[in-house]
């Protein structure tokens, strides 16, 4: 697959069909994303891909959570600045209207969008799961390398012709996770990643970005 093909095609999947994942094409991703660009050549990324019975036990554990009203754990690291300025709330605003809007819920439906959200620790049906962690005392560059990191691994799923679904929201239940992952405690979760094959039925509306004018200046 051609590069802007891969990245053209890449989205944030959250419909995968009941399909299971070879764990030989995961092999071959992750050994290619190793060289993706690591300051000093650190590579500060941990990750671990979980499936089958582990995989189950932990969306099992969450779900209860999830059902019992429980919002999850005290944050490691902020999700957003708060408060959340223009253009970046507005651009938060419209991806909602996007998602929810396709699915035919209001804004003010919570209890529905409660319920969409959910889908998250089902990880929207994929059969796999990635967690990458950091150690604690990793500065925001480590951090950027571990998204470029991850970027580069969707990439490559895409042209092994699998769709992903990277998830900051499972650092809402972090607990539940590395109780169930066991890594060293001077790790913090990053995020969570959904890997499977897309279920084609389900709306999966387009999400926009903003136009180039806005977030690139050419200087000359």
């Amino acid at each position: 697959m051609d590069v802007y093909e891969a990245v053209a095609s890449r989205r944030s999947v959250r419909a995968f069909a009941d399909q299971p994942v070879d764990w030989d094409v995961l092999s071959r991703v992750l050994t290619a994303a190793s060289r993706a660009p690591s300051g000093g050549n650190l590579q500060p990324w941990h990750i671990y891909v979980l499936g089958g019975e582990r995989l189950a036990h932990l969306k099992e554990r969450i779900g209860l959570r999830v059902a019992a009203g429980d919002r999850g754990d005290p944050l490691e690291v902020a999700t957003y600045p708060t408060p959340l300025s223009n253009p970046y709330r507005e651009r938060l605003e419209e991806f909602g209207q996007t998602r929810y809007g396709a699915l035919g819920i209001s804004h003010d439906d919570h209890a529905a969008r409660a319920r969409v959200r959910a889908g998250n620790w089902d990880c929207f049906g994929a059969s796999t799961a990635l967690f990458c962690y950091l150690d604690r005392d990793m500065p925001p560059p480590q951090w950027g390398d571990a998204g470029m990191y991850l970027q580069t691994v969707m990439l490559l799923l895409r042209a092994e012709g699998l769709h992903s679904c990277p998830q900051i929201a499972w650092a809402e239940y972090h607990r539940t996770v590395s109780e169930t992952i066991a890594p060293p405690p001077q790790r913090i979760l990053y995020c969570g990643m959904s890997i499977g094959h897309l279920d084609s039925t389900l709306p999966q509306p387009p999400i926009p970005r903003a136009p180039l004018s806005e977030t690139v200046t050419f200087l000359r």
